[in-house]
C-alpha cells in the first residue's frame, strides 16, 4: 500500500494550503484551486486515515517506542475511518501489553473490538489477545469465553492460526495440570487418612 511520509505529508498539507490563499489574494482563486484543492484532499487524508499505516509498519519492525510517537500524531482518533480508529485501538492495545500495562492494553482492544471489525482474522486477533491477558489474569472463564469467540470465526492467516493453537494448548495443558493436581491431593489426603 502507497504511503506518504508523515512529515511530507503535513508538510505539503501546510505548502498547498497556504500557497492556495497566497496564490487566492494574489492571481485570484482559480488560479489557487489546484493548490486548495491539494491541501484540503490530503487534509481529509489525514483527518480519516492519520498515522495508523506507518504505525503498523513500524510494530512490524518491532520499533514500538517510534509506533507510540507516531500514534501521537493523530489528531482525533474519534474522527479516524472506522477500519482505521479499530487499527488504532489495536496498536495502543498492543504497544501497551510491550510495556506490560495489560489494564491499559484491555481497554484498548475493548474498545477494538466494539467496533466492526473488517474481517474474522482482525476479530480473532483481538480476541486471542483478550484471551491471552485473561489467562495471564488467572481468570480461566473469562479466556474460555475468548476463545469460544476465536472458534466461530474464519481465521485465514496462517501465523494467527498457529498462535490461536498454541494458545489452545496452552489452555488444555492448564486444564490437565490442574486435573492432575487435584487427583494428587486427593490422594495424598487419602493415604494420610488410611496411615
Amino acid at each position: 500500500m502507497f504511503t506518504i511520509n508523515i512529515y511530507l505529508k503535513l508538510a505539503l498539507i501546510a505548502l498547498n494550503l497556504i500557497g492556495g490563499v497566497v496564490l487566492t489574494v494574489a492571481f485570484g482563486f482559480w488560479y489557487a484551486f489546484p493548490f486548495l484543492l491539494i491541501g484540503i484532499g490530503l487534509a481529509i487524508s489525514y483527518f480519516l486515515l492519520g498515522t495508523v499505516q506507518s504505525a503498523a509498519n513500524l510494530v512490524q519492525e518491532t520499533r514500538f517506542e517510534e509506533a507510540e510517537q507516531r500514534l501521537k500524531l493523530t489528531f482525533k482518533p474519534e474522527w479516524l475511518y472506522q477500519t482505521n480508529r479499530a487499527f488504532y485501538y489495536i496498536i495502543q492495545g498492543t504497544l501497551a501489553m510491550q510495556r506490560k500495562d495489560n489494564e491499559a492494553a484491555e481497554k484498548w482492544l475493548h474498545q477494538a473490538e466494539s467496533i466492526e471489525l473488517p474481517s474474522d482474522n482482525e476479530k480473532a486477533m483481538v480476541a486471542l489477545q483478550l484471551a491471552n491477558l485473561q489467562a495471564n489474569k488467572g481468570n480461566w472463564t473469562s479466556a474460555k469465553m475468548q476463545m469460544s469467540k476465536l472458534k466461530k470465526l474464519k481465521v485465514t492467516e496462517g501465523q494467527l492460526k498457529e498462535q490461536i493453537k498454541l494458545f489452545e494448548k496452552a489452555m488444555t495443558n492448564r486444564g490437565q495440570a490442574k486435573h492432575m493436581m487435584g487427583m494428587k491431593g486427593g490422594r495424598r489426603k487419602g493415604f494420610r487418612k488410611m496411615r
